[in-house]
């Protein structure tokens, strides 16, 4: 009995073995690219970009760049390859750069489709809109710097990890786009100087057409309002009060937060959506470059202080609904508080949220003021 239970064990073994050799390719006859790009060129011909490490002593140059016209993403992996020496293995990607004349048209999600139907492709690719070519960004290989698949998943998570930007995923990003109760947004990139910076968040319509930029400081105010704000993101603002007294006594005065809640109540009345949103944040003071006694009037300079953030909450509503996005997700709550309200205008519901009564009002408390006095 026991001979015969080895023997069917050591056949499953051999079985598992062959089966999961049998999708494998030796690194020397594959490339595989990190980087995939995509925009249209000035005739609106759509174009794709890759760039794929080369595992070679003998090469300098640490990459290979592909480009090439098609129709599909599918359809351009004969391209691919015939730019390469091995097999294209396009289930890697750790970024996927878009370029803003793409993002002027609708219809460029639907070229992403082949990302999420073919199974061994990942859906962790930070999604960066480009301002500017990306070509040139492809093509940019600074030599004090990291390959670029790296530096942008790096500078995009380390980023967003102070809440300056979003790091959205291609697997995010699908759910942006299929849910009805929010608007995309992603991270966007530019060559400043001939170096590849961090703008800030990108912003567009239901249909993928370009809206906006949030800067860092809005992005901050948004990541909070999504109550996805990471802890000791850091604001500052210029308190009107305090007027300047010499070329480097200036009006302004710079916190990190810790504690933050944000409380949304939706309601529907007089056929109109309402939100009330409060934010509370307990604060440490990191700067404050002008007189003012902080130890002895912490109460005022609270005040101060939670009126221009409550002031810059409100202006970042009004440009949502200038722009008629939701970043946010206001359409969640709604769809969760007021079903059958939402569910009428879900299919136009940036139109509907440019016209809802939206408040916020922040609180915030001084917790510390730093070791000196």
């Amino acid at each position: 009995m026991s001979s015969s239970i080895t023997r069917i064990t050591l056949f499953i073994v051999i079985m598992l073995l062959l089966s999961s050799c049998s999708d494998q390719l030796n690194l020397e006859n594959a490339t595989t690219p990190l980087v995939l790009g995509m925009d249209l060129d000035k005739n609106k011909k759509f174009h794709f970009y890759l760039t794929a490490p080369v595992f070679s002593n003998r090469i300098k140059k640490k990459s290979i760049e592909m480009t090439g016209t098609a129709k599909t993403l599918r359809q351009s992996r004969s391209e691919q390859d015939a730019q390469t020496a091995g097999s294209t293995q396009g289930r890697n990607y750790q970024v996927i750069l878009l370029g803003r004349r793409m993002l002027n048209y609708e219809g460029w999600f639907q070229m992403l489709d082949v990302i999420y139907r073919d199974a061994r492709n990942t859906v962790t690719d930070r999604v960066i809109v480009v301002d500017g070519s990306v070509p040139e960004m492809l093509y940019l290989n600074p030599p004090d710097q990291p390959m670029l698949p790296i530096l942008l998943r790096g500078m995009v998570d380390s980023t967003s990890s102070h809440s300056e930007t979003v790091s959205t995923t291609a697997h995010e990003l699908h759910r942006q786009f299929l849910d009805k109760g929010i608007t995309p947004y992603f991270s966007q990139v530019k060559i400043i100087g001939g170096k590849v910076r961090i703008q800030g968040t990108a912003l567009v319509s239901k249909a993928g057409i370009y809206k906006g930029m949030l800067d860092a400081q809005e992005t901050v105010l948004l990541r909070i309002l999504q109550k996805n704000a990471s802890p000791g993101f850091s604001l500052s603002y210029q308190l009107p009060e305090e007027p300047k007294k010499s070329p480097f006594s200036t009006n302004t005065v710079s916190f990190s937060a810790g504690k933050v809640k944000t409380k949304i109540k939706t309601s529907f009345k007089n056929n109109r959506f309402k939100y009330d949103i409060k934010v509370s944040m307990v604060v440490g003071l990191s700067e404050h470059l002008f007189p003012f006694d902080v130890f002895n009037d912490s109460k005022r300079l609270e005040d101060m202080i939670g009126q221009q953030v409550t002031d810059h909450f409100n202006a970042l509503i009004a440009k949502f609904q200038k722009l008629k996005v939701d970043p946010i997700g206001l359409g969640v709550y709604a769809r969760a508080y007021e079903y059958k309200a939402f569910k009428k205008v879900e299919d136009d519901w940036a139109e509907v949220l440019s016209q809802a009564d939206i408040t916020v009002s922040a609180k915030v408390t001084i917790a510390s003021m730093g070791p000196i006095k």
